[in-house]
Order: structure tokens, then sequence, then C-alpha cells
């Protein structure tokens, strides 16, 4: 994070808004990924999945999520799902309204269409194509979008490829031949990895254990030096074996607004929603902030900054809300036409 990004997530913060949103986009998605958090029947809570809620499509889709960005004047989107790419069209139109807001934009996609290339050129656009390991074992969960759907989406196109690590891909060897594969790759900026993150209590398969956790991340630490592509440094790599102790501690989910695809039902405690099992937590995301976190100024280390402002900003919210509720978004017209 730059010091100017941390000072307007400093501002957003006592301002009672959260700095980074990050919005399901659409429910709909052609894979069903073992594993996968967004569809776990513990994500939106107690009687309610992902596919059950109602979403929206072409222009009121648009004009709803631009209806969003503009109340909580967000630094950084996420628009996830789903699979955003789904809503194809939609993106299209969204792109270039986002950069002319100044915002920061990610895009999570299994790639299983046409990442366009002219969007290289929005210098505020990541485009973050998730890939569950190897050939071998991403074909199977992912199918359609397989390694070869993937390469072709992603040809003339600018991406950075994010892997979560499970238990069926902890094995020594496995994540540098992962990392060689991606990084000799022209489309490819960068490579981020999580760890598989589980609910309390759950026993999926893909759950790795302490001893498999310590090997990885020791595997991380040697392979960090060896190819600058894995955009993971000492201190984030650390902070995976110590992560925050719940929700409370974790400046990813107390800066972060998480809205499913309903665009109206917040995902509490933090994008996975449900009960999260903290101590065995792999999202990169997460240790990244809480790396950043241990940054000093003087005596105070900016966690210990931005806690505060954020216990004064939703005070403040808190009477704000009071004395103006935020309204319902409602029917209207939009500049877009895209069915």
């Amino acid at each position: 994070m730059k010091t100017s990004q941390a000072f307007r997530a400093w501002g957003s913060i006592l301002a009672g808004r959260a700095p980074s949103l990050s919005i399901e986009i659409t429910k709909e998605c052609p894979l069903r990924c073992p594993g996968c958090y967004a569809f776990d029947t513990s994500h939106l809570g107690p009687g309610m999945t992902l596919r059950q809620i109602s979403d929206f499509k072409g222009d009121e889709l648009v004009r709803r999520i631009l209806k969003l960005v503009d109340r909580h004047k967000p630094i950084h989107l996420s628009l996830v799902g789903g699979d955003p790419f789904v809503r194809y069209r939609e993106l299209e139109a969204l792109v270039p309204e986002l950069d002319e807001r100044g915002i920061y934009t990610q895009i999570v996609t299994s790639a299983f269409r046409t990442i366009p290339a002219e969007w290289a050129s929005y210098k505020r656009l990541y485009v973050a194509v998730s890939v569950d390991g190897l050939p071998a074992e991403h074909d199977v969960r992912r199918k359609p979008a397989t390694y070869e759907r993937i390469l072709k989406s992603i040809a003339g196109a600018r991406v950075y490829i994010h892997c979560t690590i499970t238990s069926q891909l902890a094995r020594p060897g496995y994540i540098e031949e992962f990392l060689r594969f991606w990084s000799a790759r022209r489309e490819v900026i960068k490579v981020w990895f999580s760890l598989f993150t589980p609910q309390r209590g759950s026993v999926d398969a893909e759950i790795l254990s302490f001893e498999q956790r310590d090997a990885v991340l020791a595997d991380l630490m040697r392979l960090r030096r060896m190819y600058p592509s894995l955009q993971m440094d000492e201190r984030t790599i650390r902070e995976f074996a110590t992560p925050p102790k719940g929700p409370k501690h974790c400046i990813f989910a107390r800066t972060t607004a998480t809205i499913s695809a309903d665009l109206r039902t917040k995902i509490t405690p933090c994008q996975f929603g449900g009960d999260p099992d903290c101590s065995r937590c792999g999202c990169m995301a997460s240790m990244g902030l809480a790396a950043v976190g241990h940054y000093r100024f003087g005596p105070i280390t900016l966690k210990q900054i931005f806690m505060a402002s954020d216990r004064i900003g939703k005070t403040w919210n808190t009477i704000r809300s009071r004395i103006q509720p935020e309204p319902d978004i409602a029917p209207g017209p939009t500049p877009f036409n895209i069915v």
C-alpha cells in the first residue's frame, strides 16, 4: 500500500466509510468448484445461500453498482461472484465508468470467457484469474474453465494469477512447478497465493493441516527469492503463521465492506461470511494488510491508527444513520444500453 493510499484510507475510515468495497455482482457461475466459500451454506448466514437470492443484470445492474460505489466512495473495489464474466456486457460498461472515478478495481474470474486485451490500458484495473493448481488438479475442479480455455481467454491481456493452496496441492515441489509455468507466460503480471480458509468446525478435504501450512510457508519464503513474479514479501508470508485472532483484530475485515448479489445483503464478518476459522485463515489480503499494520509512526503502529480511526468512524456513522438513514436503491433511468 502506497503512503498516499494509506492516508486516503485513513480519511475514509474516519468518515465512517470502508475504504475497500467487495461486491458479488452475480450469483451465477458456470463452475462447481469444491470448497468455494461463496456457495458454502454458511456464507450468507442461516437459511439463505447465494443461489437463492435475487440478482440483477443489464442496465439495472450497472446503475445499482455505480450507485453503491458513489455512496461508499471506496478507494479499492473488488468485483466477484459467482463469476463476474457471466455479466461481461455489464463489465464492459462498468470498467470505463470506474476508471473515470479513479477507483482501483479488481475483477476476479475463472477466465471461462475472453478477457478484453484493451483493458490493459486501464492502469487502475486488475484482473485476477483463479487457478486451482496444475492441469491435473485444476481441470477436474474447474471444468469448463480448463487450462486450455484459460490460456485462450487471457491471450493478449494482462492478468494476475491467484491460487488458493489446498491440502491436495501442499506437496513438495508443487508450488514451484506452478510458479515456473505461470511466470513464463507473458500475459502474467504477478502470481498470488492464499491458503484455504475453512469455516469453524468444518471437515473439508481442502483444509491444510498445521504441518502442511508450515511447509507451504517455508516453501514460499524460499521461492520468493527465486521468482520475481511471486507478489508476496517476507512480512506477508510470516503473517500466515500467526493470523489475526478474529475479525475484530483483522484490518482487512474491519476496513472492507462486502455486499452480496442482491446488492443489499452485507456479508459478515468478512468476505468469507459465516463463522470462518481465523486460526486457519489464509486470506492473502488479510495477511498483506496485517503486515502493513506493523509499520510504525513513532511509538504507535499503523494498525493502532487504523483501529482507533475505525472506532471513531463507526461511532459517527451510527449517529449519522439515525439522523439520515441510507435510502434503498430505487429503480431509475440509466445512461447504459446493454441488453
